[in-house]
């Protein structure tokens, strides 16, 4: 099936009239039923001796390709991923959920872990995908982030510039903590430390048991102390991956510059009331390229987006953006067949 002709409709985003609220819209989706998918894992060993792990959805090779980078402590069982891998199951397309390291339910084997500004492990990741790829085929390959994954990938996205037009077709980025000093500061007071203690609960795990391993890596009682993401990126973070404190760390790794200098088409989806992310600090159109559309609807909290009536379901994201998937390839299209018409080579009836 081409893309362009998917049955998939999209209107502005509408939340339900039983779910009011930021927060609500971004409980609410934990407690539903999840779809069940037959991910099929892949280990993939880095060059400094450490390893990722992807759970591929597996259609036939001339499908199109969407590979999805997860949030903070995510994994491919996240709601969110989910309810993407199964409307990409359902259209006979295939999918990748690339875990960031420490993320897949094995502890990575160094001390470094992952964090938001990581777009140099992305580098590595998306063009040995897109060189697997281009092996199978010409299927287009299309890729979404969510979140902390959003935001590393769109830093990524302005690094490249034109050059990721040549490695990937399409790019969505969904509920992006664009300017990490603004997110860190936001969830980090009021109802938001709800949220904070639910990533801390995680995060200060997996760094204790790393100094099991390293023992000198940093002072435990103090990790086991932090209440706040400033405190842990403070400690953590910064440090094993190369940052002075948790301010460099936060300046240095937010996506929000880079939006200016992307080249791939890319939607980008933040709602106005997602508690992680205050809307004063959502980017102006004058702030991004002309690739980049920018929605952002007044509700669907972080990474929520949940529709229709109760219980409800989180089918509105995914359709939306395979929807703008489908826009680009159909470009793509008229674009080849111009090409065809200025080579003089006769275009398919």
């Amino acid at each position: 099936m081409k893309i362009s002709t998917l049955p998939l409709r999209t209107t502005p985003y509408m939340a339900p009239i039983w779910l009011r609220g930021g927060h609500a819209q971004t409980i609410y989706p934990y407690l539903l039923a999840r779809p069940l998918i037959a991910y099929r894992r892949e280990r993939w060993e880095l060059d400094d001796g450490d390893f990722i792990d992807i759970d591929w959805l597996d259609n036939p090779a001339d499908a199109p390709l969407v590979i999805l980078f997860h949030g903070l402590e995510g994994d491919s069982c996240s709601h969110y991923v989910l309810s993407m891998m199964a409307m990409l199951r359902d259209l006979g397309w295939r999918g990748g959920v690339v875990h960031f390291r420490g993320c897949s339910g094995s502890p990575n084997r160094l001390p470094r872990a992952y964090h938001a500004g990581d777009s140099t492990e992305i580098d590595w990741i998306l063009r040995r995908i897109s060189g697997q790829n281009k092996l199978s085929g010409s299927a287009p390959l299309y890729v979404a982030g969510v979140s902390l994954g959003g935001n590393a990938f769109l830093k990524w996205l302005g690094e490249q510039g034109r050059q990721a037009c040549q490695l990937i077709d399409g790019a969505a980025a969904v509920s992006v903590p664009l300017d990490l000093a603004a997110a860190g500061s936001a969830l980090a007071s009021g109802f938001n430390l709800l949220y904070t203690r639910h990533f801390l609960d995680t995060l200060k795990r997996k760094a204790l048991e790393k100094l099991d391993r390293f023992p000198d890596l940093f002072d435990a009682a103090a990790v086991a102390a932090c209440t706040t993401l400033h405190q842990f990126d403070n400690l953590v973070t910064a440090p094993l991956h190369g940052f002075q404190d948790a301010e460099d760390y936060w300046h240095q790794s937010s996506s929000k510059p880079w939006l200016k200098h992307v080249q791939v088409p890319t939607l980008v989806i933040n709602a106005f009331n997602d508690p992680f992310m205050p809307a004063s600090a959502l980017p102006e159109s004058n702030e991004v390229s002309s690739a980049v559309t920018l929605e952002f609807p007044e509700e669907g909290g972080h990474a929520g987006f949940l529709n229709s009536p109760f219980p409800g379901r989180l089918t509105w994201l995914p359709e939306r953006i395979i929807s703008f998937f489908a826009e680009q390839e159909s470009e793509i299209y008229r674009n080849s067949q111009m090409n065809l018409t200025e080579l003089g080579a006769p275009s398919p009836g």
